[in-house]
């Protein structure tokens, strides 16, 4: 499962993504994974009620991952991991609980978080040829 970073999203919905046709292609074949955060933080910067709706829509037809303690697991790994010294923040580091959890990796352009992650836990578009037109 990949995890795209709300920054993968916003240039999505605003056409600025250079991987759309593999972004399509990951939503279509059910390999794209939206956790609740990442949904949270785009409904926060909508513009208007119609990309509220157009939002939501992905929300409801794409994979979710949710587990009770989820927001308490990404504390204490941010904390045993010093991640707010390194630059990452509590969302980030909800993404990243969501991704060992899953084993998901994570589309991001971040690059504070691509220094920081295990390489097996990130997704480079350009090393999925499967995934190419």
């Amino acid at each position: 499962m990949i995890i795209a970073d709300t920054s993968i999203w916003i240039d999505f919905f605003r056409n600025k993504l250079e991987e759309k046709e593999i972004f399509l292609r990951l939503i279509e074949n059910d390999y794209m994974l939206m956790p609740e955060v990442v949904a949270g933080e785009l409904l926060q910067g909508a513009k208007s009620d119609k990309e509220v709706r157009i939002i939501k829509s992905y929300v409801k037809n794409l994979r979710n991952f949710i587990e009770a303690d989820l927001f308490i697991v990404a504390g204490e790994y941010s904390y045993k991991n010093n991640l707010i010294n390194k630059g990452i923040g509590f969302i980030d580091a909800v993404i990243i609980a969501t991704a060992i959890r899953s084993n998901s990796k994570i589309w991001t352009k971040d690059l504070k978080l691509k220094e920081y992650l295990e390489k097996r836990y990130i997704y480079e578009p350009s090393l999925y040829s499967i995934y190419k037109s």
